[in-house]
């Protein structure tokens, strides 16, 4: 079991952790100090409790919306694809073809 000890609003806290979890876990207590470090900047004076609170529900408040936009992404109709342009895959064919002769004269040189 990993054991890291991280820093949020000026205070550590030791947290245990799965093996191999300890940078994954840093990162996301810095996430929450980012958030309190926030809720400092507008003024007014918190204790440690309170300050938690309100960077666990401004991080709530971002997953909700990220939930929305995701099922509306899922259930919006999928984007068709483009239609194919035969003119273009000749065009596309003829230039390849040139420019394997060109690396084949290249090649012989």
């Amino acid at each position: 079991m990993g054991q890291v000890t991280v820093r949020v609003g000026g205070y550590t806290h030791p947290v245990s952790c799965e093996d191999g979890q300890e940078g994954h876990l840093i990162a996301l207590a810095a996430e929450v100090d980012r958030r309190v470090s926030s809720i400092r900047a507008m003024g007014g004076q918190f204790g440690e409790s309170r300050l938690l609170l309100l960077a666990a529900l401004l991080l709530a408040d971002e997953i909700h919306d990220l939930r929305v936009e995701l099922s509306r992404a899922k259930s919006a109709p999928a984007a068709a694809a483009p239609a194919a342009d035969p003119a273009l895959a000749e065009r596309l064919s003829r230039l390849a073809e040139k420019i394997e002769g060109i690396a084949a004269t290249l090649d012989a040189s």
